[in-house]
């Protein structure tokens, strides 16, 4: 409990949260870990919480999303992180009933997400703390935005470096074009995941819905002009990653054509010597059949047009 951004008291019993918020001043933020139906319930018809609001935080896979119902708000989001050396993408999702006096939050038993960092962030401004669930929902949604920001820019870093590598001259192997596949999955993903955002804070922020107030706008303003970066951002990802798929594919193409043409001359020069002393072989007469003369021939013949042809072929640049 937070009276005036100040904490008043915490661990006490859910049963205990309507009458302290018979205090005008009090401000309440129930934190849920791995909530089981009957805890989530006893919240419900303590706070008035709808029923679909609350099949949602007890549902898996929600979509980023804003619901708004008479007496409070329902906020689905969710924090990532990205394990680049395994190509995946870790996703947690965060529910949050969000009310002028009140906020809770539900996140999932094995949830990553550190709620401990929001309680920091919360206690580095108790000043801006007096203006209650505004406020509170601000430092959740600005932790939030600051992970994506990490993942972007690692995203950033492991594309980097898998453009440096495509130009190498050793052709990429299978398990690198794995790795890519995988990192340009999760950040489908991550992107699937971000936009949404963008839209509910939008909605959240709207004056004649109320719930920001006056003086934290310019914070609100904020985490919405980072969420702007972070999916320009992403554009941006995704456009290079189609730019490496595609150029690693010309570049392919343009290797193998080199390997092509190498091994075409070569075997146009190697055709020489097996035409001429495939004819100096038949079992027929012909000039120089049996003398010595015929073997000056046929091996100056070999060596004349075999070395021409490696001349025109190395000024080609085919060898």
């Amino acid at each position: 409990m937070y009276r005036k951004g100040a904490l008043e008291a915490e661990g006490f019993p859910v049963a205990e949260v309507s009458e302290r918020l018979g205090d005008p001043d009090a401000v309440i933020w129930v934190g849920l870990h791995g909530p089981n139906r009957a805890q989530l319930h006893e919240l419900a018809s303590e706070l008035g919480l709808h029923e679909l609001a609350v099949q949602d935080a007890l549902g898996p896979h929600q979509r980023t999303k804003l619901d708004h119902y008479a007496t409070h708000k329902f906020l689905s989001c969710h924090a990532v992180r990205i394990e680049a050396a395994a190509g995946e993408l870790d996703e947690a999702e965060i529910d949050a009933f969000i009310n002028e006096r009140w906020l809770i939050t539900v996140l999932d038993d094995d949830c990553f997400f550190d709620i401990d960092t929001v309680v920091a962030r919360w206690d580095r401004a108790p000043d801006l703390g007096a203006h209650g669930v505004s406020f509170l929902l601000y430092g959740l949604l600005d932790v939030i935005v600051d992970g994506y920001f990490d993942t972007v820019q690692q995203f950033d870093d492991f594309y980097d470096d898998v453009s440096e590598s495509i130009f190498s001259e050793h052709p990429v192997d299978p398990a690198q074009q794995r790795d890519w596949f995988h990192m340009r999955r999760a950040l489908v993903r991550f992107h699937r995941l971000v936009v949404p955002l963008r839209e509910a804070l939008s909605a959240l922020m709207r004056r004649e819905h109320g719930a920001v107030a006056a003086d934290l706008y310019p914070y609100y303003q904020d985490v919405y002009d980072h969420l702007l970066r972070v999916n320009e951002s992403t554009d941006s990802l995704r456009d290079l990653v189609s730019t490496i798929v595609e150029t690693n594919l010309s570049l392919r193409d343009f290797r193998q054509n080199q390997i092509m043409k190498k091994v075409t001359s070569w075997a146009a020069i190697i055709a020489v010597p097996t035409l001429v002393t495939g004819y100096y072989g038949m079992n027929v007469p012909f000039p120089g059949s049996g003398e010595t003369s015929g073997v000056v021939a046929s091996a100056a013949l070999i060596a004349i047009l075999s070395a021409g042809l490696y001349l025109l072929f190395r000024r080609r640049d085919w060898l």
